[in-house]
């Protein structure tokens, strides 16, 4: 609760740049630990579920790459208006 009151807390501010977006991805990547060390009881098993949890994380990592060399890399096609 105390990391859900700091993001709103956060969004009520006007930072300069992309920095509300580097603050709120921050937190929420903070929370998104807390739950999944703690409330999914991973803190604590056995080392093939870490396996498996950074074989995900791997994935997802490969997953953004790919998206983004496509997205990157793309050329930006005007709309002819005739």
């Amino acid at each position: 609760m105390v990391f859900t009151g700091l993001t709103v807390w956060v969004a009520n501010f006007n930072l300069p740049g992309p920095l509300n977006a580097i603050v709120a991805l921050t937190i929420a990547v903070f929370k998104a630990t807390l739950v999944v060390l703690f409330f999914m009881h991973v803190r604590y098993s056995s080392r093939l579920t870490w396996v498996f949890i950074a074989a995900g994380l791997i994935w997802l990592i490969i997953l953004f790459a790919f998206t983004l060399s496509d997205f990157l890399t793309r050329q930006w096609v005007p709309i002819s208006t005739s």
